[in-house]
């Protein structure tokens, strides 16, 4: 690997960080008018907009298939269920403890990858979600007689999160990422749309909530545009790391912006789940992969 490619990884990484941390705070800029299924379906118009355009662009439409609609009808629910819990976590908890529960999502994807891709549960695995369920103790501290809704939402999502990560990589056995970006864009605008309508109520964009909606959209898209490309130029155990640089950032945000405290547990807590997840990361990267890779809001 020549030496430019890590600095370009990081560079992309940097890329990522902002995108995610700019769509948690568009995020909690329009809860306050939109709720989670509204702020899901205008997300799934901005990002619809983008693939149409982009892969109309690069000639790349015709790759759109309707032959595992199925498949990505359960990939997309689960997917839609998880985002909107993510969301709404963002506004019932603080940001940093909301981003260090999102990273137990490699745990959950390291437990149930034996029951639906057949995968072996090795020793280093084990050991990443072991680490990973004290640092969730960690962070979340439950109080089993009366449970936080919002820790209970972000550890939901990371768990949707996770099965998500599972179909794609089925999925991605022969359909391009065209097509499943199409379908995901597609399918969570229709299941935004009823559920916003549900109530027979759609709040429009406003003049003040519209560029924090665009933001939302753009920044999805962009993010993992940053954190793929990322991958695809440096080594998982090198990228990977710099991904976790999104928890002090956040929870520096949280504290400038929105006035949150800075909990010495929950960075511990999750630099606990940082370290199984690397440790695990670093086995993986010495024999094929087979774990599939991390999928994020």
């Amino acid at each position: 690997m020549t030496t430019h490619r890590p600095i370009a990884a990081a560079l992309w990484m940097t890329g990522s960080i902002v995108s995610f941390t700019a769509m948690a705070i568009a995020a909690r800029s329009v809860s306050g008018v939109h709720d989670t299924f509204e702020i899901m379906m205008w997300r799934s118009v901005v990002g619809l907009s983008l693939v149409l355009v982009i892969g109309g662009m690069l000639g790349r439409l015709a790759e759109i298939r309707r032959d595992r609609l199925g498949q990505h009808l359960v990939r997309n629910a689960i997917h839609f269920t998880g985002q909107n819990l993510w969301f709404w976590a963002l506004t019932m908890i603080p940001l940093a403890q909301v981003f260090a529960l999102e990273f137990t999502s490699p745990v959950w994807v390291i437990l149930l990858s034996p029951l639906v891709l057949g995968e072996r549960l090795t020793r280093p695995r084990l050991l990443a979600a072991v680490m990973g369920f004290i640092g969730i103790l960690l962070v979340a501290r439950p109080d089993f007689s009366d449970l936080d809704p919002g820790v209970l939402a972000a550890a939901a999502s990371a768990v949707c999160f996770a099965a998500t990560n599972i179909l794609t990589k089925k999925l991605t056995q022969g359909e391009s990422i065209v097509s499943i970006l199409f379908w995901l864009t597609v399918m969570q605008f229709v299941f935004g749309l009823v559920t916003a309508g549900w109530d027979g109520m759609i709040h429009l964009p406003t003049a003040e909530t519209l560029p924090w909606l665009l933001l939302i959209g753009f920044c999805g898209v962009l993010a993992h545009l940053c954190l793929t490309t990322a991958l695809s130029l440096a080594p998982a155990s090198f990228v990977m790391p710099i991904d976790f640089a999104r928890l002090p950032v956040i929870a520096a945000v949280g504290m400038l912006f929105y006035a949150e405290p800075l909990d010495p547990l929950v960075l511990l807590g999750a630099a606990i789940i940082f370290l199984g997840n690397w440790a695990n990361i670093r086995a993986e990267t010495r024999k094929p992969a087979t774990v599939p890779p991390v999928t994020n809001p």
